[in-house]
């Protein structure tokens, strides 16, 4: 055994992985873009239940709360495209334009930068696209 302390963080991914693996042998190759296509969208009554609703009736609708979100993803850096796109596609399921949608992004430039905003909108066009190619299947 070593004497060097273990990250605990390390440590404790570790043991989720272990886990994961013991509920379900096919999560060791899980990714993100596996749950984007496994629950793309949540409705927006069950978004507002778990997100603020339920305690306080006169709080943020979903589709303010999830422009917020949004916002905040593209204030990140746009790191996250599993999370911008589910974002993206809850606001549109809970009621907000694509317009207002990339008013939103639009937005973030001048506090996380023209590059965070550009990438985080090619992650919304990837939905608006998503979602038009679904229009015309139909």
């Amino acid at each position: 055994m070593s004497d060097t302390p273990k990250n605990p963080f390390a440590e404790m991914m570790a043991q989720a992985q272990e886990m994961a693996k013991a509920f379900n042998p096919a999560l060791e190759s899980f990714s993100p873009k596996g749950f984007e296509t496994l629950w793309p969208t949540m409705p927006k009554e069950i978004m507002e239940m778990s997100f603020g609703k339920g305690l306080n009736e006169e709080g943020l609708d979903a589709k303010t709360r999830l422009l917020l979100t949004l916002a905040g993803l593209t204030m990140l850096g746009a790191q996250s495209d599993t999370q911008i796109r589910m974002t993206v596609r809850h606001a549109l399921a809970a009621g907000a334009t694509e317009d207002e949608v990339a008013e939103t992004i639009a937005q973030m430039t001048m506090f996380a930068g023209i590059p965070s905003m550009t990438r985080a909108m090619e992650f919304a066009r990837e939905v608006f696209a998503e979602n038009e190619t679904k229009g015309q299947d139909t």
